[in-house]
């Protein structure tokens, strides 16, 4: 078993249940990584103050990354990096979402969520996801400044699917376009992606590649698979991840985090 000096861990689908829950053995086995000396951190397609509620139950101390890596920020929050879109690539990006039937669209800029339906799809999910509401504004227009992500979200999700696949070629070069969950389309900045927190975090702590573990279930991490020395997929995790692991655990409603921890990384 080889010996690892960091775990990195994505967080919905992986880290939390579905419903959003962190787990009594979660933060048990985050605990244990501590007191074995092995550093923690997580990156999220959720903005960076959407995760505080994880911070202090994790005991996390390194960055952390949100907006899919487009933020890096400290535990307190400041800001470590940060990418944001043009205001032309994001007009852009809302207009794809619309082309594509997708009406509950969110953007989200600086420490504000706006959005323009409040009874939008997965809208009260997100409410509860990340413990913050909305700002409901009439128009985007004028408001795309300082754009770190903006949301495609629908119950139909093969229009998500759709949404991705054509905005990946339409907006290439201007913006990322990835699936963060089937119901969601996540367009942030060029060149973002999860994998930037490996690299960070690997030159903060002079570690290499190899010292270095991760979890997760979505096609937004696999730059994180790619870049870490051993990937655990979730056993909800989609095909693809689950082909690019080297590891499946148990499902994350079934305390997969926990049960990867102690059999892959402790149990050498």
């Amino acid at each position: 078993m080889r010996k690892f000096a960091l775990v990195v861990s994505d967080v919905d689908g992986t880290l939390v249940t579905t419903d959003k829950r962190l787990t009594a053995a979660a933060i048990a086995a985050a605990a244990r990584l501590h007191a074995a000396g092995i550093a923690f951190s997580i990156c999220s397609s959720r903005p960076p103050f959407g995760q505080r509620m994880l911070i202090a139950p994790l005991g996390l101390k390194l960055p952390f990354g949100g907006y899919n890596g487009g933020a890096i920020v400290n535990p307190d929050l400041s800001p470590v990096e940060q990418k944001l879109l043009t205001p032309a690539a994001a007009e852009d990006a809302i207009a794809l979402l619309e082309k594509h039937g997708i009406t509950s669209i969110w953007v989200f800029t600086g420490r504000e969520w706006l959005i323009r339906d409040p009874a939008g799809d997965y809208v009260d999910l997100e409410i509860h996801t990340i413990d913050t509401p909305p700002s409901v504004v009439a128009s985007f227009a004028g408001r795309l400044g300082g754009v770190s992500k903006i949301v495609g979200a629908s119950k139909d999700h093969d229009r998500i699917a759709a949404a991705v696949t054509a905005g990946q070629q339409a907006l290439d070069g201007r913006a990322t376009v990835l699936r963060s969950q089937p119901y969601y389309c996540d367009i942030t900045p060029p060149g973002i992606d999860k994998g930037r927190l490996i690299d960070l975090l690997a030159a903060r702590l002079g570690l290499a590649h190899e010292q270095i573990a991760m979890l997760g279930d979505m096609g937004n991490d696999v730059e994180m698979f790619r870049r870490a020395g051993f990937a655990i997929a979730m056993g909800n995790a989609t095909a693809e991840v689950k082909a690019l692991a080297q590891a499946v655990t148990l499902s994350n409603d079934d305390d997969g985090f926990a049960a990867a921890i102690y059999r892959y990384i402790l149990a050498g």
